[in-house]
């Protein structure tokens, strides 16, 4: 290979010039003061009191013997807010999930770390079913 230089394995130190060497001469500006950025605000420090009962239940029927957690009978709540639990859910538990004619489905038992999650977005969990 033409051009290339060889590199001594005796031992010696490498030849090598830091492009960045010239930078060490030049005097920079101080770095300016960070300014706070404005944090959007929070959707809701604290739950509404009561949004509802909400049922949990566990079906094994018609998943090819699978077992799924589903929660229904959500009451004036939007499908955005219904996704955005799901998505907490799964997070929470380390398991897909999805949002289906107005329930949320999440695969597994999940029904105790499922109630945790929605007394703490202010619903009140019902084990309904089997």
């Amino acid at each position: 290979m033409k051009g290339m230089k060889r590199v001594p394995t005796d031992g010696e130190p490498i030849a090598w010039k830091s492009p960045f060497a010239v930078l060490k001469d030049v005097a920079l500006p101080p770095a300016p003061a960070r300014e706070t950025v404005d944090q959007p605000p929070t959707v809701q420090a604290t739950p509404a009191k009561n949004r509802g009962r909400v049922d949990i239940i566990r079906q094994t029927a018609h998943r090819g013997g699978k077992t799924v957690t589903v929660i229904t009978g959500f009451a004036g709540i939007s499908q955005a807010e219904k996704e955005q639990l799901a998505k907490e859910m799964q997070k929470a538990c380390g398991v897909g999930g999805t949002v289906k004619e107005g329930r949320i489905e999440i695969q597994g038992d999940r029904r105790e770390d499922v109630a945790r999650i929605l007394t703490k977005a202010g619903f009140r969990p019902v084990f309904a079913g089997g």
